[in-house]
């Protein structure tokens, strides 16, 4: 698209300025139309947008859209659709207003394919990156049934619960990873730079050494030594690692073994869980069908293990199986939510009780995560006091016979 700097005169005879990516001077001329600005001159800016710099090397740099973005974007559209703003009006003005870059062009894009006469939900799927299947399908559901305003709404109370689980996720992941992150630091230090000191400090004086002591300075020396192929080995571990994990069986190993992991995967699980029953209850509340809401149900809780068991409860479904039957065989859920989905198919309130789901795994994440530091002190503090004491006597130990050594000497 072509970027266009534009003037015009807005609704009270103000002089109004700015630039708009468009195809043409006539999209960008119905963009103002529709904002209440009459044009009064439109021309193209120095050539195409982002001319400057290649496409490929501007979508590398571009502005991811985050889940901050998208919730204030559902907010300020339920705010502009309640207070009877028509769509296009309201796009265009979110778009002036868009602070990220790649969310401005998407807005953008959207007006561009409702102004040539597709709805709201296809334009969206035009940006999968964007705007998830989930996303997508309810804004379908709230076109259909009138109700666009209050699925902006409910989306952005679910964006922001998203929001928060994936905090409270890195919070509790934080503490672990910068001990662990340190240990390796302290190790590679002491095995460049504390041994091979103290070692050819112990060649010197012949001390004899201890077995422990050998096996430090043998250690170093292999590190000393290998360490170009250690790095490389870790480069090229990291990379099949990843290549691995864009497979679709070893995603699927990978985020089962997560909610295998001591103490952490408990957490992952519960907010994995939370994140499932707030989005299949947002989508039966709305009037979603279920097996529609299951397929696209297994695309939101990003986890391959998961999505196979809800796929696994969708064919169930299609079955004429009840959700509660096949929820039990999905080994996934525990007795008392299985009990509420039970109570919520005999009473027909399977969205509530889902909603109610949500609520009790998130509360039992906020619990975990205030006693992750006492679960996990306990295990770090074996680990450090293991490596400080080898290091300590491997050290240490040499030391005290040459001082011993000396003492009988003199």
């Amino acid at each position: 698209m072509a970027l266009f700097a534009y003037r015009g005169r807005g609704g009270r005879g103000e002089l109004v300025t700015g630039k708009l990516e468009a195809p043409d001077a006539g999209s960008v001329a119905d963009q103002l139309l529709v904002t209440g600005v009459t044009p009064v001159e439109i021309r193209e800016t120095s050539g195409k947008a982002g001319a400057a710099t290649p496409a490929w090397m501007a979508r590398l740099f571009a502005p991811q859209v985050t889940l901050t973005d998208l919730a204030l974007f559902s907010r300020q559209m339920y705010a502009l659709l309640k207070a009877g703003v028509p769509i296009l009006r309201a796009l265009a003005g979110l778009q002036e207003s868009a602070t990220n870059p790649t969310l401005r062009e998407v807005i953008g894009d959207l007006l561009v394919n409702l102004d040539a006469g597709r709805e709201l939900s296809a334009a969206m799927r035009r940006h999968p990156k964007v705007f998830s299947p989930f996303y997508v399908s309810l804004v379908r559901v709230g076109e259909t049934t009138g109700n666009l305003d209050h699925i902006f709404d409910r989306l952005f109370h679910y964006l922001e619960f998203e929001r928060e689980v994936r905090d409270r996720i890195k919070t509790a992941l934080r503490y672990p990873i910068i001990v662990l992150v340190a240990m390796l630091a302290a190790i590679a230090i002491v095995n460049l730079f504390v041994i091979p000191a103290f070692a050819s400090i112990f060649a010197a004086n012949k001390v004899p050494l201890p077995l422990l002591t050998r096996f430090l300075v043998a250690s170093s020396n292999a590190f000393l030594a290998f360490w170009p192929f250690m790095a490389a080995a870790a480069v090229v571990g990291v990379a099949a690692f990843g290549a691995f994990l864009r497979t679709e069986n070893g995603r699927y190993v990978w985020d089962r073994f997560k909610f295998r992991i001591p103490v952490a995967g408990s957490i992952l699980l519960k907010a994995t869980l939370a994140r499932f029953a707030r989005a299949f209850a947002l989508g039966s509340h709305a009037g979603v069908p279920v097996i529609q809401s299951l397929t696209v149900v297994a695309d939101v809780v990003d986890n391959a293990y998961l999505a196979r068991r809800i796929e696994q409860m969708r064919e169930g479904v299609t079955r004429g199986e009840s959700v509660l039957r096949t929820a039990t065989t999905t080994g996934v859920f525990t007795p008392v939510v299985l009990q509420m989905i039970a109570v919520g198919e005999e009473s027909g309130e399977l969205d509530d009780l889902l909603g109610e789901v949500a609520d009790m795994y998130e509360r039992e994440v906020d619990y975990e995560i205030r006693n992750l530091a006492a679960n996990v002190e306990p295990i770090l503090t074996v680990f450090l006091g293991i490596l400080v004491l080898v290091l300590a006597l491997g050290v240490f130990l040499p030391i005290w016979d040459m001082g011993r050594v000396m003492l009988l000497k003199r």
